[in-house]
Protein backbone atom coordinates (compact mmCIF):
# COMPACT_ATOMS: atom_id res chain seq x y z
CA UNK A 1 0.00 0.00 0.00
CA UNK A 2 2.78 2.44 0.93
CA UNK A 3 4.67 1.72 -2.30
CA UNK A 4 1.52 2.28 -4.33
CA UNK A 5 1.01 5.62 -2.62
CA UNK A 6 4.61 6.61 -3.32
CA UNK A 7 4.22 5.66 -6.97
CA UNK A 8 1.11 7.81 -7.19
CA UNK A 9 2.88 10.74 -5.54
CA UNK A 10 5.79 10.35 -7.92
CA UNK A 11 3.45 10.43 -10.91
CA UNK A 12 1.41 13.38 -9.69
CA UNK A 13 4.30 15.51 -8.48
CA UNK A 14 6.86 15.20 -11.23
CA UNK A 15 9.67 17.81 -11.17
CA UNK A 16 8.55 21.19 -12.31
CA UNK A 17 9.34 21.91 -15.97
CA UNK A 18 11.47 24.86 -17.02
CA UNK A 19 9.97 27.53 -19.22
CA UNK A 20 11.35 28.24 -22.63
CA UNK A 21 14.17 30.75 -22.90
CA UNK A 22 12.82 34.28 -23.04
CA UNK A 23 13.53 37.79 -21.92
CA UNK A 24 9.88 38.60 -21.30
CA UNK A 25 10.16 38.33 -17.50
CA UNK A 26 7.75 36.44 -15.28
CA UNK A 27 5.43 33.76 -16.50
CA UNK A 28 3.04 31.52 -14.59
CA UNK A 29 3.93 27.94 -15.40
CA UNK A 30 1.34 25.26 -14.70
CA UNK A 31 0.01 21.75 -15.25
CA UNK A 32 -3.54 22.75 -14.31
CA UNK A 33 -6.76 23.81 -15.99
CA UNK A 34 -8.20 26.90 -17.45
CA UNK A 35 -8.03 30.27 -15.78
CA UNK A 36 -7.46 33.79 -16.96
CA UNK A 37 -3.89 34.92 -16.72
CA UNK A 38 -2.25 38.01 -18.08
CA UNK A 39 0.25 40.82 -17.77
CA UNK A 40 -0.17 44.53 -17.04
CA UNK A 41 3.22 46.24 -17.14
CA UNK A 42 5.26 44.77 -14.27
CA UNK A 43 2.18 42.95 -12.90
CA UNK A 44 1.50 39.29 -13.74
CA UNK A 45 -1.65 37.54 -12.56
CA UNK A 46 -3.84 34.45 -12.67
CA UNK A 47 -7.34 35.66 -11.87
CA UNK A 48 -8.94 32.38 -10.78
CA UNK A 49 -8.11 28.69 -10.89
CA UNK A 50 -8.92 25.43 -9.13
CA UNK A 51 -6.81 23.47 -6.68
CA UNK A 52 -7.61 20.43 -4.56
CA UNK A 53 -9.46 22.23 -1.77
CA UNK A 54 -11.17 25.04 -3.66
CA UNK A 55 -10.20 27.97 -5.86
CA UNK A 56 -7.15 30.24 -5.90
CA UNK A 57 -6.04 33.61 -7.22
CA UNK A 58 -2.40 34.59 -7.72
CA UNK A 59 -0.48 37.75 -8.65
CA UNK A 60 3.09 39.09 -8.66
CA UNK A 61 4.42 42.59 -9.29
CA UNK A 62 8.10 43.28 -9.85
CA UNK A 63 9.98 46.23 -8.35
CA UNK A 64 13.61 45.07 -8.35
CA UNK A 65 15.87 44.92 -11.40
CA UNK A 66 15.50 41.12 -11.17
CA UNK A 67 12.39 39.69 -9.51
CA UNK A 68 13.46 38.36 -6.10
CA UNK A 69 10.08 36.86 -5.11
CA UNK A 70 9.21 33.28 -6.05
CA UNK A 71 6.07 31.28 -5.28
CA UNK A 72 4.31 28.00 -5.98
CA UNK A 73 1.12 25.99 -5.48
CA UNK A 74 1.24 22.19 -5.50
CA UNK A 75 -1.89 20.12 -4.99
CA UNK A 76 -2.25 16.33 -5.09
CA UNK A 77 -3.23 13.24 -3.10
CA UNK A 78 -1.81 14.49 0.22
CA UNK A 79 -3.52 17.90 -0.02
CA UNK A 80 -2.11 21.29 -0.98
CA UNK A 81 1.30 22.95 -0.57
CA UNK A 82 1.74 26.73 -0.95
CA UNK A 83 5.09 28.53 -0.84
CA UNK A 84 6.00 32.21 -0.92
CA UNK A 85 9.73 32.93 -1.03
CA UNK A 86 10.83 36.56 -0.62
CA UNK A 87 14.46 36.79 -1.69
CA UNK A 88 16.93 39.47 -0.68
CA UNK A 89 20.40 40.32 -1.94
CA UNK A 90 19.47 38.69 -5.24
CA UNK A 91 17.04 36.11 -6.64
CA UNK A 92 19.19 33.00 -6.27
CA UNK A 93 18.16 31.81 -2.80
CA UNK A 94 14.43 32.21 -3.51
CA UNK A 95 14.82 30.32 -6.78
CA UNK A 96 16.76 27.57 -5.01
CA UNK A 97 14.03 27.22 -2.39
CA UNK A 98 11.34 27.09 -5.08
CA UNK A 99 13.31 24.36 -6.88
CA UNK A 100 14.03 22.21 -3.83
CA UNK A 101 11.80 22.73 -0.79
CA UNK A 102 8.68 21.05 -2.14
CA UNK A 103 10.73 18.11 -3.46
CA UNK A 104 12.21 17.60 0.02
CA UNK A 105 8.72 17.92 1.51
CA UNK A 106 7.46 15.17 -0.83
CA UNK A 107 10.31 12.86 0.09
CA UNK A 108 9.97 13.46 3.83
CA UNK A 109 6.18 13.22 4.20
CA UNK A 110 5.62 9.90 2.39
CA UNK A 111 1.90 10.59 2.60
CA UNK A 112 1.94 11.70 6.27
CA UNK A 113 2.28 15.44 6.94
CA UNK A 114 3.57 16.52 10.36
CA UNK A 115 5.41 19.51 11.78
CA UNK A 116 8.52 17.35 11.94
CA UNK A 117 8.44 16.41 8.26
CA UNK A 118 7.97 20.05 7.28
CA UNK A 119 10.85 21.12 9.52
CA UNK A 120 13.05 18.42 8.01
CA UNK A 121 12.29 19.73 4.51
CA UNK A 122 13.40 23.21 5.59
CA UNK A 123 16.59 21.77 7.10
CA UNK A 124 17.47 19.85 3.94
CA UNK A 125 16.85 22.93 1.80
CA UNK A 126 19.14 25.02 4.01
CA UNK A 127 21.84 22.35 3.88
CA UNK A 128 21.53 22.17 0.12
CA UNK A 129 21.87 25.90 -0.33
CA UNK A 130 24.88 26.04 2.01
CA UNK A 131 26.55 23.34 -0.10
CA UNK A 132 25.64 25.31 -3.23
CA UNK A 133 27.38 28.39 -1.82
CA UNK A 134 30.44 26.31 -0.91
CA UNK A 135 30.71 25.03 -4.47
CA UNK A 136 30.57 28.57 -5.86
CA UNK A 137 32.78 30.23 -3.23
CA UNK A 138 35.84 30.58 -5.47
CA UNK A 139 33.91 32.02 -8.43
CA UNK A 140 30.79 33.69 -6.95
CA UNK A 141 31.49 34.45 -3.28
CA UNK A 142 28.67 37.00 -3.20
CA UNK A 143 26.25 34.05 -3.11
CA UNK A 144 27.08 33.84 0.60
CA UNK A 145 25.16 37.11 1.11
CA UNK A 146 21.98 36.03 -0.72
CA UNK A 147 19.01 34.79 1.28
CA UNK A 148 15.26 34.27 1.27
CA UNK A 149 12.34 34.48 3.63
CA UNK A 150 10.23 31.35 3.36
CA UNK A 151 6.50 30.97 4.06
CA UNK A 152 4.83 27.58 3.56
CA UNK A 153 1.26 26.47 4.05
CA UNK A 154 0.13 22.85 3.83
CA UNK A 155 -3.52 21.75 3.84
CA UNK A 156 -3.73 18.08 4.75
CA UNK A 157 -7.01 16.39 5.69
CA UNK A 158 -8.75 19.12 7.72
CA UNK A 159 -5.62 20.76 9.11
CA UNK A 160 -3.57 23.71 7.92
CA UNK A 161 0.14 23.69 8.76
CA UNK A 162 1.99 27.02 8.53
CA UNK A 163 5.79 27.24 8.59
CA UNK A 164 7.64 30.55 8.36
CA UNK A 165 11.11 32.06 8.25
CA UNK A 166 11.32 35.84 7.96
CA UNK A 167 8.52 38.35 7.50
CA UNK A 168 6.16 37.03 4.85
CA UNK A 169 2.69 36.47 6.28
CA UNK A 170 -0.49 34.41 5.97
CA UNK A 171 -3.80 35.80 7.18
CA UNK A 172 -7.06 33.89 7.54
CA UNK A 173 -10.39 35.42 6.58
CA UNK A 174 -12.89 33.95 9.05
CA UNK A 175 -16.66 34.44 8.91
CA UNK A 176 -18.11 35.96 12.08
CA UNK A 177 -21.25 34.03 13.05
CA UNK A 178 -24.22 34.81 10.83
CA UNK A 179 -23.51 38.52 10.66
CA UNK A 180 -21.96 38.49 7.22
CA UNK A 181 -18.85 40.01 8.75
CA UNK A 182 -15.29 38.75 8.39
CA UNK A 183 -12.38 38.69 10.84
CA UNK A 184 -8.68 38.83 9.94
CA UNK A 185 -6.55 36.34 11.87
CA UNK A 186 -2.79 36.22 11.34
CA UNK A 187 -1.55 32.63 11.42
CA UNK A 188 2.18 33.10 10.86
CA UNK A 189 4.91 34.20 13.25
CA UNK A 190 7.31 36.79 11.80
CA UNK A 191 11.03 37.18 12.45
CA UNK A 192 11.85 40.84 11.87
CA UNK A 193 14.11 42.81 14.20
CA UNK A 194 11.63 45.70 14.14
CA UNK A 195 9.42 43.53 16.36
CA UNK A 196 10.30 43.89 20.04
CA UNK A 197 9.71 40.19 20.70
CA UNK A 198 12.28 39.26 18.06
CA UNK A 199 14.85 41.64 19.54
CA UNK A 200 14.31 40.02 22.94
CA UNK A 201 14.70 36.60 21.34
CA UNK A 202 18.00 37.67 19.75
CA UNK A 203 19.24 39.10 23.04
CA UNK A 204 18.38 35.87 24.87
CA UNK A 205 20.25 33.82 22.27
CA UNK A 206 23.26 36.16 22.28
CA UNK A 207 23.47 37.50 25.86
CA UNK A 208 27.09 38.66 25.50
CA UNK A 209 26.53 40.63 22.28
CA UNK A 210 25.32 44.17 22.96
CA UNK A 211 25.22 44.86 19.22
CA UNK A 212 23.02 41.91 18.22
CA UNK A 213 20.20 44.33 17.29
CA UNK A 214 21.12 47.82 16.15
CA UNK A 215 18.87 50.78 15.31
CA UNK A 216 20.00 52.34 12.04
CA UNK A 217 18.10 55.25 10.47
CA UNK A 218 14.93 54.30 12.32
CA UNK A 219 15.10 50.59 11.40
CA UNK A 220 16.19 47.76 13.70
CA UNK A 221 18.62 45.33 12.07
CA UNK A 222 20.45 42.20 13.19
CA UNK A 223 24.11 43.26 13.66
CA UNK A 224 23.08 46.46 11.89
CA UNK A 225 22.98 44.56 8.59
CA UNK A 226 19.79 42.55 7.99
CA UNK A 227 16.22 42.93 9.22
CA UNK A 228 15.15 39.28 9.47
CA UNK A 229 16.52 36.91 12.09
CA UNK A 230 15.58 33.69 10.27
CA UNK A 231 15.99 32.77 6.61
CA UNK A 232 17.20 30.25 4.10
CA UNK A 233 20.69 31.28 2.98
CA UNK A 234 22.48 34.38 4.30
CA UNK A 235 25.23 31.92 5.17
CA UNK A 236 27.68 34.75 5.91
CA UNK A 237 25.67 35.24 9.12
CA UNK A 238 25.62 31.54 9.97
CA UNK A 239 29.08 30.16 9.21
CA UNK A 240 32.35 31.93 10.05
CA UNK A 241 34.06 30.48 6.99
CA UNK A 242 31.88 32.66 4.76
CA UNK A 243 32.18 35.85 6.81
CA UNK A 244 35.48 37.00 5.33
CA UNK A 245 37.00 38.34 2.18
CA UNK A 246 36.18 38.41 -0.67
CA UNK A 247 32.56 39.22 0.32
CA UNK A 248 31.81 42.93 0.54
CA UNK A 249 33.10 44.66 3.66
CA UNK A 250 29.58 45.77 4.67
CA UNK A 251 28.69 42.12 5.37
CA UNK A 252 31.81 41.22 7.34
CA UNK A 253 31.60 41.22 11.11
CA UNK A 254 34.49 42.85 13.01
CA UNK A 255 34.46 40.24 15.79
CA UNK A 256 34.78 36.44 15.51
CA UNK A 257 31.54 34.50 14.96
CA UNK A 258 31.41 31.82 17.64
CA UNK A 259 27.82 30.78 16.88
CA UNK A 260 25.32 31.40 14.05
CA UNK A 261 23.73 34.86 14.12
CA UNK A 262 20.71 33.88 12.01
CA UNK A 263 18.63 30.70 12.08
CA UNK A 264 16.93 28.54 9.44
CA UNK A 265 14.61 26.91 12.00
CA UNK A 266 11.01 27.75 11.03
CA UNK A 267 8.18 28.59 13.37
CA UNK A 268 5.49 26.00 12.68
CA UNK A 269 1.87 25.90 13.83
CA UNK A 270 -1.14 23.76 12.99
CA UNK A 271 -4.66 25.12 12.65
CA UNK A 272 -7.73 22.84 12.46
CA UNK A 273 -9.87 24.16 9.61
CA UNK A 274 -13.47 25.02 10.49
CA UNK A 275 -16.46 25.69 8.20
CA UNK A 276 -16.33 29.42 8.94
CA UNK A 277 -12.70 29.63 7.75
CA UNK A 278 -13.35 31.28 4.40
CA UNK A 279 -10.00 32.02 2.72
CA UNK A 280 -6.25 32.39 3.25
CA UNK A 281 -4.02 35.19 1.97
CA UNK A 282 -0.34 34.28 1.63
CA UNK A 283 1.89 37.22 0.69
CA UNK A 284 5.44 38.51 0.80
CA UNK A 285 6.31 41.47 3.00
CA UNK A 286 5.83 43.85 0.07
CA UNK A 287 2.05 43.60 0.50
CA UNK A 288 1.99 43.94 4.29
CA UNK A 289 4.23 47.02 4.15
CA UNK A 290 1.33 48.78 2.43
CA UNK A 291 -1.88 47.17 3.70
CA UNK A 292 -3.11 45.99 7.11
CA UNK A 293 -4.40 42.48 7.73
CA UNK A 294 -7.92 43.86 8.13
CA UNK A 295 -7.79 45.85 4.90
CA UNK A 296 -6.54 42.85 2.94
CA UNK A 297 -9.27 40.56 4.27
CA UNK A 298 -11.95 43.19 3.66
CA UNK A 299 -10.88 43.64 0.01
CA UNK A 300 -11.06 39.89 -0.64
CA UNK A 301 -14.36 39.47 1.21
CA UNK A 302 -16.09 42.45 -0.43
CA UNK A 303 -15.30 41.59 -4.05
CA UNK A 304 -15.70 38.68 -6.49
CA UNK A 305 -13.21 35.85 -6.10
CA UNK A 306 -11.85 36.22 -9.61
CA UNK A 307 -8.96 38.71 -9.62
CA UNK A 308 -8.61 38.79 -5.82
CA UNK A 309 -4.80 38.62 -5.81
CA UNK A 310 -4.47 41.21 -8.58
CA UNK A 311 -6.90 43.47 -6.71
CA UNK A 312 -4.76 43.25 -3.57
CA UNK A 313 -1.56 44.04 -5.47
CA UNK A 314 -3.18 47.07 -7.11
CA UNK A 315 -4.47 48.29 -3.73
CA UNK A 316 -0.93 48.01 -2.34
CA UNK A 317 0.48 49.93 -5.32
CA UNK A 318 -2.12 52.66 -4.90
CA UNK A 319 -1.12 52.99 -1.24
CA UNK A 320 2.58 53.08 -2.15
CA UNK A 321 1.87 55.84 -4.66
CA UNK A 322 -0.17 57.78 -2.10
CA UNK A 323 2.67 57.64 0.43
CA UNK A 324 5.02 59.17 -2.13
CA UNK A 325 2.44 61.76 -3.13
CA UNK A 326 2.20 60.53 -6.69
CA UNK A 327 -0.58 59.02 -8.77
CA UNK A 328 -1.04 55.31 -9.38
CA UNK A 329 -1.03 55.95 -13.13
CA UNK A 330 2.36 57.65 -12.81
CA UNK A 331 3.73 54.83 -10.64
CA UNK A 332 2.84 52.35 -13.39
CA UNK A 333 5.16 54.20 -15.77
CA UNK A 334 8.18 53.80 -13.48
CA UNK A 335 10.45 50.96 -14.55
CA UNK A 336 11.77 48.10 -12.43
CA UNK A 337 14.77 48.89 -10.21
CA UNK A 338 13.66 52.53 -9.92
CA UNK A 339 10.27 51.19 -8.80
CA UNK A 340 12.01 49.70 -5.75
CA UNK A 341 12.18 53.21 -4.25
CA UNK A 342 8.36 53.09 -4.06
CA UNK A 343 7.63 49.47 -3.14
CA UNK A 344 9.16 45.99 -2.96
CA UNK A 345 8.38 42.97 -5.14
CA UNK A 346 4.93 41.74 -4.09
CA UNK A 347 3.59 38.19 -4.30
CA UNK A 348 0.02 37.31 -3.32
CA UNK A 349 -1.73 33.92 -3.30
CA UNK A 350 -5.36 33.71 -2.14
CA UNK A 351 -6.77 30.26 -1.38
CA UNK A 352 -10.55 29.99 -1.09
CA UNK A 353 -11.52 27.03 1.09
CA UNK A 354 -14.17 24.55 -0.06
CA UNK A 355 -15.00 22.61 3.09
CA UNK A 356 -17.00 19.97 1.23
CA UNK A 357 -13.77 19.04 -0.58
CA UNK A 358 -11.62 19.41 2.54
CA UNK A 359 -13.89 17.14 4.61
CA UNK A 360 -13.50 14.33 2.07
CA UNK A 361 -9.83 14.15 3.00
CA UNK A 362 -8.72 13.16 -0.50
CA UNK A 363 -8.31 15.42 -3.49
CA UNK A 364 -10.76 14.60 -6.26
CA UNK A 365 -9.47 17.03 -8.90
CA UNK A 366 -6.40 16.55 -11.12
CA UNK A 367 -3.01 17.42 -9.59
CA UNK A 368 -1.96 21.07 -9.71
CA UNK A 369 1.56 22.43 -10.08
CA UNK A 370 1.94 26.18 -10.52
CA UNK A 371 4.99 28.34 -10.18
CA UNK A 372 5.55 32.03 -10.79
CA UNK A 373 9.17 32.30 -11.88
CA UNK A 374 11.51 34.63 -13.68
CA UNK A 375 12.50 33.12 -16.97
CA UNK A 376 16.16 32.76 -17.78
Amino acid sequence: MLQALMNLLSLCFRPFGQGSSSNSGTKFQSFVGISKEGKDGLLWYRDIGRYGSGEFSMAVVQANQVLEDQSQIESGPFGTFVGVYDGHGGPEAARFVCDHLFRHFQAETQGVVTSETIQRAFCLTEEGFTNFVSELWSTRPQMATVGSCCLVGVICQQTLFVANLGDSRVVLGKKVGNTGGIAAIQLSTEHNANLEAIRHELEDLHPNDSQIAVLKRGVWKVKGIIQVSRSIGDVYMKHARFNREPIDAKFRLPEPMDMPILSANPTILSHPLHPNDSFLVFASDGLWEQLSNEKVVDIVHSNPRAGSAKRLVKAALQEAARKRETRYSDLQKIDKKVRRHFHDDITVIVLFLNHDLISKGAVQTPPVSIRSALEH
